[in-house]
């Protein structure tokens, strides 16, 4: 039997025992989503050529409660157009679990949650679902919640390995962290949010031949947010000590952003980042770059991912200065966000002198359109204007004059079954 009829068979027997259960629901969510690539992530060479593509998430999503018990299953494919033949028996990378989670409520103010899920928090800078990624982010962990009125508390657990062991492994776990131990605490006042957050992971590495250790990296600090009438504003200061590989580490983050709402439907923005990082003549042995770890940084610093996604860490850090323009309707929104981008710290060229700090200016563009409740249309254009500087951390030579990306998406979201009769 394959997966999928197995998916379908559960959900026909949990539906026919209907009598039991007080709220089932069935969700679909279809993604594709074509890009248009010419120098995203790092500047395209004069010898490259630009590309294209069209990649699609396919999420089936069950959602269970009774009484004091709340379950989640989501199974999702995730693939590029054209990835399988069209005569394939199977999908390139098949169906995945991207959660599958049960949640049991003790009283209406402690509740614990188990297995795969998603873990967000405030602007998701630290820790997000990263669900611009067609795959999403999500954890395998243990959650112990409070909720009391206007207060909020998360405790969270996690251990991984990479497989069901008999005895301790010689390599290092490498895929992801070997454990991790966080505390989210959150207060709501009439105009002012307050978060903190104190994270600790462990990361395995292999210290010497047979020899494996665990570096635990903490980050810790606050977000916070105020909105009154027409201004709201939000500001997120985080530190990172520990160690790394055997390094210890001493980084930091400062951000803010304050925007007002000209009228209803207009909004004009100012925002500033701040993550540390080192000189590259720097030969102190400490790492001084901050990581945001778990965090939706596709969001962040320019839509073209030139800084950390997947890149840009242990660097010189970054300055970000941005301007941001949302215009909204009932169906319609646009956004118009200006970034200029600073190193804080020496970049040095090739004959090991200093070189300006601006890295570049990026311009996004982005719109979306609602056509009925669950088919939203949206898409944008960036481009960016690199300096000699950027080229150089990015250690690209020759670098095209042009780079730029566009995408277009569509995202449908019906609701395929639902006991629920409100």
């Amino acid at each position: 039997m394959t997966t999928l009829k197995r998916i379908v068979l559960t959900v026909f027997i949990v539906v026919n025992a209907n009598a039991i259960a007080q709220e089932f629901d069935i969700n679909l969510q279809l993604r594709p989503r074509f890009e248009f690539r010419n120098g995203f992530k790092s500047p395209l060479l004069d010898t490259e050529e630009a590309t294209s593509f069209i990649a699609q998430r396919s999420r089936l999503n069950l959602a269970f409660h009774q009484e004091r018990l709340t379950a989640k299953l989501s199974v999702q494919d995730i693939r590029t157009w054209g990835d399988a033949a069209t005569t394939a028996t199977a999908g390139k990378n098949g169906l995945a679990v991207f959660e599958a989670w049960a949640k049991y409520y003790f009283n209406e103010n402690w509740s614990t949650t188990l297995g795969r899920q998603v873990l967000s928090y405030d602007n998701e800078r630290i820790m997000g679902g990263i669900d611009w990624l067609q795959q999403g982010q999500s954890h395998d962990a243990a959650l112990i919640s409070y909720k009391k009125e206007n207060s909020l508390l998360d405790l969270g657990f996690a251990l991984n390995a990479n497989a069901e062991n008999l005895v301790a492994s010689t390599t290092p776990y490498t895929t992801n962290y070997k454990v991790m131990q966080y505390a989210w605490l959150h207060h709501n006042w009439t105009k002012v949010g307050l978060s903190l957050l104190f994270l600790n992971t462990g990361y395995e590495f292999q210290k010497s031949q047979n020899d494996l250790e665990v570096d635990y990296k903490q980050t810790f600090g606050t977000y916070i947010t105020f909105k009154d009438k027409k201004w709201d504003a939000n500001f997120g200061f985080y530190g990172q000590t520990g160690q790394s590989v055997g390094k210890q580490l001493g980084a930091w983050y400062a951000s803010g952003y304050v925007n007002y709402a000209i009228v209803d439907s207009f909004s004009a923005g100012l925002g500033y980042e701040f993550l540390s990082g080192k000189d590259q003549n720097d030969t102190d042995t400490k790492l001084k770059s901050f990581t945001p770890l778990f965090g939706t940084n596709h969001a962040f610093n320019g839509l073209m991912d030139y800084f950390y996604v997947g890149n840009h860490q242990n660097n010189v850090g970054l300055q970000d200065a941005y301007l941001k323009l949302n215009y909204k309707n009932k169906q319609w929104q646009f956004a118009l966000v200006p970034h200029i981008f600073n190193a804080p710290n020496k970049v040095l060229d090739a004959q090991g002198k200093q070189m300006d700090s601006y890295l570049g200016t990026e311009i996004d563009l982005t719109a979306s359109y609602i056509v009925q409740k669950d088919i939203v249309i949206s898409g944008g254009f960036s481009q960016i204007f690199t300096s000699t500087t950027l080229e150089r951390v990015k250690n690209v030579t020759n670098a095209a004059d042009a780079n730029n990306w566009a995408w277009l998406m569509v995202s449908f979201s019906p609701k395929l079954f639902s006991t629920n009769k409100n």
